[in-house]
This record gives structure tokens, sequence and C-alpha cells, in this order.
């Protein structure tokens, strides 16, 4: 039923859920910029840091796609294009209220999040 509200009251209601997460950014120790953008381009309302929400938390799509070498341009496309069943039945959908310079400073603040890649040679962490 989600997808047939219209785009200006999807907007209102994912800013509402985005205020009632505004104290978990804070807490979390984001950068002021990023925390500012995160609110106010109502990403907080299906997105949190590490836990699940309507849509994967910003660390998981870092673990998924930080390795890749096209990940920067892909995110920014899936930020202001959406996107279909990436992640679950559960589709994004087109943020356009996202500058293309938003969606890349977004972005590479999501891409911070992946694990550092083991160095080379580098022994196994024992169990």
């Amino acid at each position: 039923m989600f997808f047939r509200i219209d785009s200006a009251w999807r907007l209102a209601f994912c800013g509402l859920l985005a205020l009632a997460a505004c104290p978990a950014v804070a807490q979390d120790g984001l950068p002021a910029p990023v925390a500012e953008l995160l609110r106010g381009k109502v990403c907080l309302g299906c997105h949190q840091v590490d836990t699940p929400r309507v849509g994967p938390p910003f660390r998981a799509v870092a673990q998924r796609y930080g390795s890749q070498p096209e990940a920067l341009d892909y995110l920014v496309q899936s930020i202001r294009n959406g996107g279909r069943y990436r992640w679950g039945k559960l589709s994004m959908a087109a943020q356009p209220q996202v500058s293309p310079d938003e969606a890349r400073q977004i972005a590479q603040w999501i891409l911070t999040l992946a694990p550092a890649p083991a160095a080379a040679g580098a022994a196994p962490a024992k169990p």
C-alpha cells in the first residue's frame, strides 16, 4: 500500500520517521554535514547506521559494495534513481530531492563504513 501513497505524502511520512531517528544520529558520532544531509533528505526514515529498518543499514551497504571499483558512482545513482529488489522484496524509491553532489557526499560517507581490506600476507584472525 505504501507504493500508492502520493510522493509528497511519502516524503512527509519519511521525514517524520527521520525526525524520530535524530537522537540516534547524534549518538553515532556522524560528521555534522553528513548527519544534516541524512536528516534533511529523509534517509533516516528508512535507513540507520547499524540497524535494519525499512532498508538495509548503511554499514551493510558499505560491506556489500565497498570493495567494488565503481562503488561510489553506483551508490550515487542508486540514491538518486532508486532500485528494485537489491535487498529483498522492498524497493528503494528514487530520491530526486537529493542533488548529485549531495548523493556523492552521502555515498562517500557510506563507503567509509566498509571494513578495511585484509593486508596481503596477513595471518587470519584466530577464533
